[in-house]
């Protein structure tokens, strides 16, 4: 087994110019962490190192994020100037807060009648005929736990099986 040599020199990362310029149009563009970072040009690792050595990195990232906001804000705002309806709606809703009412209003007219309903529901009910049956006779033995036991109609086939061997 052998082992081959690979050079290594550790990459120093720096806020350049123009790195901090990338950052900024990355974050005015919406970007946040990673995606960032690869736009960027670094790994996520990378940009998090940047971002903990060198406050201009993080100061970057928000005036681009600022400058982003005020952008498609100045937008909305100059189509809601414009006569832009849905534009002005929802500068009020996201902006100021603002809620649509709603309200919803019932009214029930009338009165209601419980013998008129009662009245209804015995229009509803159907009709019909029936008949008792008659009561079946009850059987000649009482019903009870010994009368079960000893019937005098069995025939002794499983006696074996009731009583105990006394062997």
């Amino acid at each position: 087994m052998s082992f081959y040599s690979i050079p290594f020199t550790p990459e120093r990362i720096e806020a350049t110019e123009a790195r901090l310029e990338a950052i900024y149009e990355a974050a005015k563009y919406g970007l946040k962490g990673d995606s960032l970072a690869m736009r960027v040009g670094l790994t996520p690792a990378q940009y998090r190192r940047l971002q903990e050595f060198d406050p201009l990195v993080e100061m970057a990232e928000m005036k681009g994020r600022a400058d982003g906001e005020w952008s498609a804000a100045k937008t909305l705002h100059d189509a809601a100037a414009d006569g832009d309806a849905k534009a002005a709606l929802e500068i009020l809703k996201h902006s100021h807060g603002w809620v649509a009412k709603q309200q919803v209003e019932v009214s029930v007219e009338g009165q209601i009648s419980v013998l008129a309903a009662l009245e209804r529901a015995q229009t509803r009910v159907i009709e019909g005929l029936y008949t008792e049956a008659p009561q079946l006779e009850h059987q000649k033995e009482t019903l009870n736990a010994d009368a079960h036991l000893r019937r005098d109609w069995r025939d002794g086939v499983d006696v074996e099986t009731v009583v105990a061997d006394d062997s």
